[in-house]
């Protein structure tokens, strides 16, 4: 099934007009991502019954939000990280101008996929809203601005940095869930899958600092940056040993609402376990 949805992104992007941009967009969405958020959407989906077929065109708006965000995220003004997914970032193989230019059109790209993710308009504007809030100036966009305040900072306190984690990252991982749930119709659920997103988003970037101290900048397919940007983590804040102790509790509060849930959570599940012990 995964296989058909990358072949999916492949036949979104192929539609395009072809242009440098069109190539860096394709360059960038194509990837060897981990694919977490549509995997999410489609675990919901499932779960409540529906195919993941039907979760194409959604989960393909949120992986094109989460690649823009990636290429600008990269660029010399936010991170200046030269790899990603194991290749030169978007910048890097382009130029500058390019990708900025690619993140807009995978950004606009996006909401297209989104007011065709259902044939029901009601849960198509539902989409498109769930998607605008997760990557906008009160989501994704809010946490990257915080993170860059709190570089070179003495003085970030851990809820300040769970904070801003909340939004950079909980945003994207709360959006599939409740997408998922939108379109099974399941709609009294999502303040539920709200708070599961963002302790599955908390576990994942606690995780990511952990990796950034104890893996090569090979091994994680991405330049290893946190530490050269003198990022405030939890690593930094707890130390390894108490950052490894606060991941494995929020997982295992993550695990538990899930199970309370009222769906076949069997996929979920397994997604959340490989993510625990993930390399990468």
């Amino acid at each position: 099934m995964m296989n058909e949805f990358e072949a999916f992104l492949q036949r979104q992007c192929r539609l395009l007009k072809r242009s440098e941009v069109s190539e860096a967009m394709e360059y960038s969405l194509m990837g060897k991502g981990k694919r977490l958020r549509p995997q999410l959407l489609f675990a919901v989906a499932e779960g409540y019954g529906l195919s993941a077929q039907a979760g194409f065109m959604a989960a393909g708006a949120l992986e094109m939000m989460h690649t823009y965000s990636l290429i600008h995220d990269d660029l010399p003004a936010m991170d200046n990280d030269d790899y990603r997914r194991g290749r030169k970032t978007c910048h890097k193989q382009f130029n500058e101008a390019t990708a900025i230019l690619a993140g807009d059109g995978l950004l606009t790209q996006a909401f297209v996929l989104a007011a065709n993710s259902s044939d029901d308009p009601v849960k198509a504007l539902k989409i498109v809203k769930e998607l605008a809030s997760a990557g906008g100036a009160e989501g994704m966009i809010l946490g990257q601005i915080k993170d860059l305040e709190a570089e070179n900072s003495q003085a970030v306190t851990l809820e300040q940095l769970k904070e801003v984690h909340l939004y950079k990252t909980g945003c994207l991982f709360t959006a599939p869930l409740v997408m998922g749930a939108i379109l099974a119709g399941q709609d009294a659920a999502i303040p539920q899958w709200r708070r599961i997103g963002a302790l599955m988003g908390l576990a994942f970037q606690i995780q990511d600092d952990i990796l950034d101290v104890t893996k090569s900048s090979k091994e994680l397919g991405k330049s290893a940056s946190d530490l050269d940007n003198k990022k405030s983590t939890y690593v930094t804040l707890l130390g390894l040993g108490q950052a490894q102790d606060a991941m494995t509790e929020v997982y295992r509060q993550t695990r538990d609402a899930i199970r309370q849930m009222n769906l076949d959570t069997q996929r979920l599940i397994a997604i959340l376990d490989a993510m625990e012990f993930r390399q990468y």
